[in-house]
């Protein structure tokens, strides 16, 4: 009898993302400016969770949704469209699905979000929650106790964090890696909460706190230690154009997550996983920006650079026989470079 658990269960904030891109400077305040194109898509933790589903892994979210049209069209667009467990998600009345508008700007974003604290803790969320192969969670200050309970139940537990708004990195933070299996911290947020001064420092730092940590390094690429394996893996980034980065951190964790479940080396994790974001800052939003099997063979199928197709060789016998169908991406308004913009005097 097969494995029946979840491949991957998650639980977090979710939002409803707008998307502007094509600005051509930061806005400043009294200043109106027309961008070239806009698109929308469940965002934050849905991000994760599509990412991981298009992988086909069996994905289980703990989330609450508003009773209102932002609220409708995300359960539709995780639960209808990507296949999406939310048997532990709840719906709350007279709440509102927070908003975040994303202002994409070169290669990275600034993010406005209305919205308030969900009427259920994480903690609630959780308490009938299966046990599961692995956990893809965002760190928070306060521990959460369902990571301890799922740690204990044998949950693989693969954590990301944010950035501290308060500036203190506390390295309290860092003693719930004890329950990880894998920390996956960008650059500037690794260096911060170690306190070290390179990614290549905070990475050795990490290595002692975690079987496997993982620093991203954006345009860099990223760098990994895998202490159950004993490998090192360092790989660069792709030269791809950005068009939007909202979201690129969490397509990176779940893809690597993917092919930690495959059993494949560190180097080919960290590459399929760079590769995975980089393909997704060529779209609009987070969540539906990720590519999946089939963006993956898609990517694969047209590449005709020899030096890429060495370097991805080993994609040859990763890819399933079947990538499936295409993936949906988000609904936008696309540019057009036919003619400038209208803007009323």
């Amino acid at each position: 009898m097969g494995d029946e658990r979840p491949d991957v269960l998650l639980t977090g904030l979710l939002f409803y993302d707008l998307v502007l891109t094509g600005l051509g400077k930061p806005p400043t305040p009294g200043e109106e400016i027309w961008t070239e194109g806009m698109g929308v898509s469940p965002g934050g933790i849905a991000n994760l969770a599509v990412a991981a589903a298009r992988y086909g892994l069996r994905t289980s979210l703990a989330t609450v949704l508003g009773d209102d049209h932002y609220g409708a069209y995300c359960r539709e667009v995780l639960a209808g469209q990507e296949g999406i467990d939310l048997s532990l998600s709840r719906t709350a009345d007279g709440w509102h699905t927070p908003v975040t508008v994303s202002l994409a700007h070169g290669d990275d974003r600034a993010l406005v979000t209305h919205g308030q604290e969900p009427p259920y803790s994480q903690d609630e969320l959780m308490r009938d929650a299966p046990a599961a192969r692995t956990a893809l969670v965002h760190l928070e200050a306060e521990p959460r106790a369902w990571l301890a309970e799922a740690a204990a139940h044998g949950t693989l537990i693969h954590a990301d964090v944010g950035w501290d708004p308060t500036q203190r990195w506390s390295q309290d933070l860092l003693d719930q890696l004890s329950l990880c299996h894998a920390f996956l911290p960008n650059e500037a947020e690794a260096m911060a909460y170690t306190r070290t001064g390179s990614a290549g420092a905070a990475l050795g730092r990490l290595s002692e706190l975690v079987p496997v940590a993982v620093v991203t390094r954006g345009g860099d690429g990223a760098m990994a230690v895998d202490q159950t394996t004993g490998e090192y893996a360092e790989v660069p980034a792709l030269d791809i154009d950005v068009l939007d980065a909202t979201g690129a951190g969490d397509v990176f964790g779940a893809s690597f997550v993917a092919a930690s479940l495959g059993g494949w080396p560190l180097e080919e994790r960290l590459r399929f996983a760079v590769l995975a974001a980089g393909l997704s800052v060529r779209r609009h939003g987070g969540a539906l920006a990720a590519p999946g099997w089939y963006g993956i063979h898609r990517w694969w199928r047209s590449l005709r650079d020899p030096a890429l197709r060495r370097t991805y060789g080993f994609l040859a016998d990763r890819l399933p026989a079947d990538p499936g169908p295409p993936v949906h991406h988000a609904p936008v308004t696309p540019p057009d470079t036919t003619r400038r913009p209208y803007v009323p005097r």
